[in-house]
């Protein structure tokens, strides 16, 4: 006998059978769970294997760094569905500029950007001409 979980979690047609029994007693098992990983641009889960980017640490110091700074970027790796879209969204959300002669790739470099607040730009590297940030 089986049971969907339909009523409980509409978008997870997860069923749980009675696979598994251990000295007599029925263990109910998820046999099929995979919505764990949600995108970080639309916040839904993603189907499958995700685009993973991560932001490259800003320099590389001579001595490590106190325990009680905080970093100002957080590297990631971040998670979005196959879609640049969804990088970019996830990119306008957390106030970044996007350098518009790169692509999105799963390695992005965080230019600082000469403004006052400080803002900082995402760009691949791949380009050897000035960047040109744009909104995301």
């Amino acid at each position: 006998m089986c049971v969907t979980l339909a009523a409980v979690a509409p978008r997870r047609p997860d069923t749980l059978c009675g696979a598994m029994e251990i000295m007599g007693i029925r263990i109910p098992t998820v046999i099929h769970d995979t919505d764990s990983v949600r995108c970080a641009g639309c916040l839904e889960p993603i189907a499958g294997r995700p685009m993973r980017v991560s932001v490259l640490d800003i320099v590389a110091t001579e001595a490590p760094p106190s325990w009680a700074s905080r970093s100002p970027i957080n590297p990631g790796p971040r998670e979005f569905h196959s879609d640049e879209a969804h990088v970019r969204a996830w990119m306008r959300r957390s106030g970044y500029l996007f350098c518009r002669r790169s692509a999105v790739r799963e390695i992005m470099r965080p230019v600082r950007l000469p403004t006052d607040p400080v803002a900082w730009g995402l760009c691949d590297g791949m380009h050897r001409d000035a960047h040109e940030f744009v909104p995301a």
